[in-house]
């Protein structure tokens, strides 16, 4: 199995501090639980770079943390051209963070880009709501990513077969 090349997928919101490390740490944590860490590979990114080298925003750290996911050791990086190269799945949270990534789209990139919750059945939303001005709605981020987490990684799996 090491000559197979992982699946590398790439999380992105505007500032990789609250969105994006949850969709990240989420996701790593359920390749995890099904043992497919050398098949599967996790990043996340931001849109813009105001928080280039940060943790994850204490609120998404502490709402991870209770639901057993250590978003402790991620840290912030921009999303660059370059990423749609290197990575097979670009997903951002909301529409706005996948104009962004588009528009440095290069000419045959590798990965497919799309929206965190088109890989949700039933969430009734298009969006990943941004819970950065507010304590309120880092629970239903959460749980939004949770259930699109478990859509994607069906995809995948179905996709490349394992």
């Amino acid at each position: 199995m090491s000559d197979i090349q992982p699946v590398r997928v790439l999380f992105v919101c505007m500032g990789n501090i609250c969105r994006s490390p949850t969709a990240h740490g989420i996701f790593e944590a359920l390749v995890a639980s099904h043992g497919l860490q050398a098949r599967i590979q996790v990043d996340s990114a931001g849109t813009h770079g105001y928080h280039v080298g940060t943790p994850p925003d204490p609120r998404a750290q502490a709402t991870a943390r209770a639901r057993g996911v250590d978003l402790s050791t991620q840290r912030a990086r921009r999303f660059e051209s370059r990423d749609f190269l290197e990575f097979d799945y670009v997903i951002g949270m909301d529409r706005g963070n996948l104009a962004d990534m588009l528009a440095l789209r290069p000419d045959n990139p590798r990965a497919e880009a799309s929206l965190m919750l088109d890989f949700a059945d039933e969430v009734g939303e298009m969006e990943v709501p941004d819970p950065y001005y507010g304590d309120a709605g880092f629970e239903r981020v959460y749980d939004l990513i949770d259930s699109a987490a478990t859509g994607l990684l069906s995809r995948i799996r179905e996709r490349y077969a394992f």
